[in-house]
């Protein structure tokens, strides 16, 4: 139980960092990773303009992207680490968390009131990122709860400015400049979800 959940730990500080490098804003950035991870990028960018997108999407239409990636990196990593379970332990974990990341992150934007009681349990007992944890990532000044899972390393990493620390390397080394340096601006700021609107006949 205890390798269980170091497995589970450290599994959920690798979408941390990832989610940190998609928003950095940098142009320059953006150019040398669009061949690759364009579409994430693009995603990402739309998501903090319209959040609340992620909790009307079937759970197919979030999760494709992130199955597809972890389906062709499992397989190599199966034949390569099956005689070592703890290696394979960690895969699986890592592997759930990644793949599941924007089911738990769809939840972290939904209302307490449309969640299934056991999603609000998870959230309120720290498993899975809160509502309220997770709404600091979408407001000023931007630099801060990158790990969407559950959170758990949030704390730790911001506490100790790893992030901050992490854009002054590269500001300092490439002359890049973080999107939390500067004011926000419509590209990135979240727009205000449209109200419905009722006909009168």
């Amino acid at each position: 139980m205890a390798r269980t959940s170091h497995i589970w730990i450290r599994g959920l500080l690798i979408r941390g960092p990832w989610v940190w490098c998609i928003s950095l804003g940098h142009r320059q950035l953006w150019r040398c990773l669009t061949p690759v991870f364009g579409s994430q990028i693009d995603a990402f960018r739309g998501h903090h303009r319209w959040p609340w997108t992620i909790t009307k999407r079937q759970f197919a239409n979030n999760l494709h992207a992130l199955a597809r990636v972890i389906t062709y990196t499992i397989l190599p990593i199966d034949l390569i680490g099956h005689d070592h379970p703890v290696v394979m332990g960690f895969v699986a974990m890592a592997s759930g968390c990644i793949m599941f990341s924007q089911l738990f992150h769809s939840w972290a934007h939904g209302t307490k009131s449309k969640l299934p009681p056991v999603v609000v349990a998870l959230q309120d007992a720290g498993v899975l990122v809160s509502r309220s944890q997770h709404a600091d990532h979408h407001r000023k000044p931007y630099n801060n709860n990158y790990c969407i899972v559950s959170g758990v390393w949030n704390r730790l990493l911001d506490e100790n400015k790893v992030f901050e620390a992490l854009e002054m390397v590269l500001f300092f080394k490439f002359g890049l400049r973080p999107r939390s340096w500067s004011e926000p601006n419509s590209d990135w700021t979240e727009e205000a979800e449209a109200s419905p609107t009722t006909s009168t006949p």
